[in-house]
């Protein structure tokens, strides 16, 4: 007997023969006996679900040799990294969500196949052709059809109730080992940034042995309610395995089966965590944790409402957001043409925004345009952004909109003047060193970024600048996507981002 089970059994012979000696009334309950109730639960489990479960074989039309098999999609249809399966086949799992044959399913299961050669076997023998409803590669979802009826369906549960150190069962084909149930335990939730995907991603994590042909099965409670989809592994034999929770493959599975494909409610903006941003909270001590608005892009819903660009969101809908992946989870629990109201930080001041979603749809990324990486802090240099800007600004109008990038010079395409104090004198600048932003070139990285003329450059990142020549060493030695210019504009101090 597996010793996982075993020490359970001991634990609660312990507990029993506490209550026992507590209540001599009452028998203390026999180890076997609890043993066999663990197995008759377990059974139970399998029972139930693996009915519903089949597997999923594609037929591909080229070669699969030439794709890295360190890939963690391609390891679900691989058989072994050292004799891989033939290259004419995909095969993974799925499962029954309704009883006229609607399969789910992982996308990456189907890449490359035929869809004139989809077939379908289910635990009883049959088999049947199957046809592609819809795919999201995004989310790495897809819904089957087969012409059935009355199929054996799963009981698809709340993937936001499991809890961590519950009971999770895998079921799926691994290895070609078809009706194969495993089990282990819920080992964390809430796993993001798994594959390196730009996208909003989440996973459920289980110790529950996952193999290459468990792809697209489920995974389940102790009551057999499907909490997720098995879809990656982290390599092979390490005890890892991550499942879209079933709380979003049902939404997506929905939108796939009634539109064929997934929508996505979006802003528009470009975004990074204010904890992303070295230095940036030291230097200015009362930003609040939030997200960053690093660009507004042209023509999107963030593009004609009051957000501007450096506004730091906190709240959207009243729910606190910190982090890029927590402000992306709550938009796209929303409808798209639903209106949300942010709460911002700008200039020092607390302002609510309300803002309209509408439908992404070039199917590159949901809520941002781009993910910016984090920067690298190089010896205490903060060579990030930051939020703060001036209330004269119009929303919308400082990004460059996703078009062409702007041209980069030593300068950033700005004309600069040393600050003199007969300078700030007769110009009546608050800033009494630094450059002064005499022209800026139409199209450039400060152009790009709002720069205006008359501001002040004082610093780049934590490098104080008095001369035009200490400004371009600045930008030179600047590591990172993202330069932090601080500037004093007026009677107010702020900031700009140069992107590079």
């Amino acid at each position: 007997m597996n010793r996982f089970v075993l020490a359970i059994g001991c634990g609660l012979l312990v507990q029993g023969a506490g209550r026992a000696e507590s209540n001599p009334a009452q028998p203390a309950p026999n180890a076997l006996d609890l043993a066999h109730s663990l197995n008759d639960a377990f059974a139970s489990v399998y029972d139930k679900v693996s009915p519903g479960v089949v597997v999923i074989e594609a037929q591909v039309g080229g070669d699969r040799n030439s794709a890295p098999l360190a890939s963690p999609l391609m390891q679900f249809f691989q058989q072994d990294p050292d004799q891989q399966a033939p290259p004419e086949t995909n095969q993974g799992s799925g499962f029954f969500i309704t009883s006229d044959g609607y399969i789910l399913t992982n996308n990456h299961v189907l890449e490359d196949g035929d869809p004139k050669h989809l077939e379908v076997t289910l635990k009883d023998g049959r088999k049947f052709l199957a046809k592609i409803v819809g795919t999201d590669p995004i989310s790495d979802l897809a819904v089957l059809k087969i012409n059935a009826s009355h199929l054996p369906v799963e009981e698809l549960g709340d993937s936001d109730k499991a809890r961590v150190g519950q009971f999770a069962f895998a079921l799926g084909a691994p290895y070609d080992l078809r009706n194969t149930f495993t089990y282990g335990i819920v080992s964390a939730k809430g796993r993001t940034d798994i594959t390196g995907s730009r996208d909003y991603e989440e996973y459920i994590q289980t110790d529950a042995s996952i193999n290459p042909g468990n792809s697209g099965g489920p995974l389940v409670d102790i009551d057999g309610r499907v909490i997720g989809v098995n879809t990656l592994i982290n390599g092979l034999n390490r005890g890892l395995g991550f499942a879209i929770p079933i709380n979003m493959a049902k939404r997506i599975a929905a939108q796939l089966i009634a539109d064929g494909h997934a929508s996505r409610p979006w802003l528009g903006i470009q975004i990074r965590g204010v904890e992303d941003i070295p230095g940036l909270s030291k230097r200015y001590p009362d930003l609040p944790s939030g997200i960053l608005v690093y660009d507004i892009v042209e023509g999107t819903p963030a593009s004609t409402s009051d957000l501007r660009r450096n506004d730091i969101i906190t709240s959207v809908d009243g729910v606190p957001v910190s982090t890029a992946r927590e402000l992306q989870k709550v938009v796209l629990d929303k409808k798209v043409g639903d209106e949300v109201s942010l709460q911002v930080w700008r200039n020092h001041q607390v302002l609510t925004v309300k803002v309209r979603t509408a439908e992404h749809t070039d199917g590159v990324l949901p809520v941002v345009n781009q993910r910016i990486q984090p920067v690298p802090q190089q010896g205490g240099d903060d060579d990030s952004a930051d939020d703060s800007q001036d209330g004269s600004a119009s929303p919308g109008t400082q990004g460059n909109g996703g078009g062409a990038p702007p041209s980069r010079t030593a300068t950033a395409g700005m004309s600069l003047k040393a600050v003199t104090p007969d300078l700030a004198m007769a110009l009546k600048l608050q800033a009494q060193e630094g450059v002064l932003v005499t022209g800026i070139q139409p199209g450039s990285e400060a152009a790009t970024a709002g720069v205006k003329v008359g501001d002040v450059v004082t610093s780049v990142g934590s490098s104080p600048v008095r001369t035009p020549d200490d400004l371009v060493r600045a930008l030179g030695d600047a590591e990172g996507d993202g330069v932090l210019l601080n500037i004093n504009r007026g009677d107010q101090k702020t900031y700009e981002i140069l992107k590079r």
